[in-house]
């Protein structure tokens, strides 16, 4: 199903390492030609270090013909390079691997970079060559040496653009080197860092430019866009990565950048908020504590989906609009049957397919008790696209592990469900509705009293403003 393939969308937003295993998962699930992903792998590979690979690629794709000379000159200018480049690292990395100097080290890095030039006649343009070596290791592969050299550098140096260089490389190694654990812990950093750059707060004169002044904002939402697109690689393998992806993306800031770079995202925001469905529904004592933004996902979820709709949609997107907005179950069984095939050939979600269906058919079972009585389970395992006996099954299983289990009760002899669910008093029902009311009007209030204060400051200078008469 190449049309809802999103590799070709989300590799421009990837590092060309970072990209490889998309396309090794291309070549793998065999939805384009060997010859397209191979000559896509080759147009990477040649822009790296890896000179043996991107050879290898090319004998590949062009048997008949000789290898270009150009590997090997580069190859030899690469070689040199190396070894310049360890012996300026390796000068750097003796000082700051003695003892005497991992001792004397600060969280002050002013300080550090005083007492390493005062001590060991270290500078900072010295320093750089750990990034410089990190850098040249990544190019040709060497990912874990490269988060080392990388890591040494950002904790001496000051210079703000390449210690930012310098965590992206650090993050696209732990990711290349599968190391979930170290990798969220720089995604989380490196999302704090880009969020403190807010824009300044800049008052227009009047020959001033307004877009001189949203240029800051502009790269913020650049680097949140990438930062979303790199994220997806460490919220799918880290073991709570799904439940931290939704804490995240759902927030205002990232949702904002979703909506406005990169709706097709919705994809992974929606299989997450699927994949935690069925785990945040578990009675409390069985599982660990969820957030209200993770218990309510698929609620916020489905409000996006039907705001976005007009932007992005594909089989995952349309389940849930089918099933909560539509309420067309039948429409929801065809698009869960796609969403199937969809997620088995996501490079991100494929993995999760057998988790997905079984969070898919538990929406429905949940949205179809919502609103029946008495249920068929011949009916309901049909809808679910599961036959009659592991339909029966899965719907025991249901009732016996979630909360269901106290409203659904079982006759195997008529071969139905009964839903005896007690109506909710009527007190209660106004203590919901007005549950975040006070709340709402705190908020109200603090907004009313801030747009009187701005007012009245704008009053206050008017008013001291020297007046001048024109004559």
């Amino acid at each position: 199903m190449t049309e809802y393939d999103l590799s070709k969308t989300i590799i421009p937003y990837l590092d060309r390492h970072l990209s490889f295993p998309l396309l090794a998962h291309l070549a793998d699930a065999k939805l384009f030609s060997d010859k397209e992903v191979t000559a896509a792998q080759y147009e990477l590979a040649k822009g790296t270090n890896m000179f043996d690979y991107a050879v290898n690629l090319f004998k590949q794709l062009f048997p008949d013909q000789e290898v270009p000379a150009e590997f090997d000159e580069k190859r030899q200018i690469a070689v040199s390079t190396n070894e310049r480049l360890q012996q300026e690292a390796q000068a750097v990395q003796d000082v700051i691997e003695n003892p005497d100097v991992a001792q004397a080290l600060r969280q002050d890095k002013n300080q550090n970079l005083l007492y390493l030039k005062d001590n060991y006649n270290l500078t900072l343009d010295q320093i750089t060559a750990l990034y410089n070596f990190g850098q040249f290791q990544y190019s040709y592969g060497n990912y874990s040496g490269a988060a080392d050299y990388l890591y040494h550098f950002r904790v001496l140096s000051t210079d703000n653009d390449l210690n930012t260089s310098a965590h992206w490389g650090k993050l696209a190694s732990d990711i290349l080197t599968g190391k979930w654990t170290v990798a969220l812990e720089e995604l989380n950093t490196l999302r704090e860092s880009i969020d403190s750059r807010s824009a300044p707060s800049v008052l227009l004169s009047s020959g001033s430019s307004a877009s001189s002044a949203a240029e800051p904002a502009l790269m913020q939402l650049h680097s949140r866009t990438w930062l979303v697109h790199w994220s997806l690689f460490v919220y799918f393998n880290h073991p709570s990565g799904r439940t931290l992806l939704l804490e995240t993306f759902l927030s205002p800031t990232y949702l904002n950048t979703i909506q406005t770079s990169c709706p097709w995202v919705l994809r992974y925001l929606t299989a997450a908020a699927i994949l935690s469905r069925k785990a945040s529904a578990l009675p409390s004592s069985s599982s660990t504590p969820v957030s209200s933004r993770v218990r309510n996902a698929i609620r916020e979820v489905v409000k996006v989906i039907q705001t976005e709709e007009y932007q992005y949609r594909d089989p995952v997107t349309s389940f849930l609009k089918e099933l909560y907005i539509e309420f067309d179950f039948d429409a929801a069984q065809r698009e869960l049957a796609l969403a199937e095939k969809v997620v088995a050939d996501d490079f991100f979600l494929g993995e999760f397919k057998d988790e997905f269906l079984d969070n898919a058919r538990y929406l429905i079972s949940e949205a179809y008790c919502r609103i029946h009585q008495k249920i068929d389970i011949a009916d309901l395992s049909k809808r679910l696209n599961l036959s009659h006996d592991e339909g029966e099954k899965w719907i025991v299983n249901l009732i016996r592990e979630t909360r269901m289990g106290a409203d659904a009760k079982i006759d195997l002899e008529k071969n139905i469900i009964e839903i005896n669910r007690p109506p909710l008093p009527v007190y209660q029902t106004i203590i919901e509705k007005t549950r975040g009311l006070a709340l709402r009007t705190q908020a109200l209030g603090a907004a009313a009293a801030r747009s009187g204060q701005q007012s009245s400051g704008v009053a206050k200078s008017e008013a001291l403003s020297p007046t001048v008469t024109v004559k």
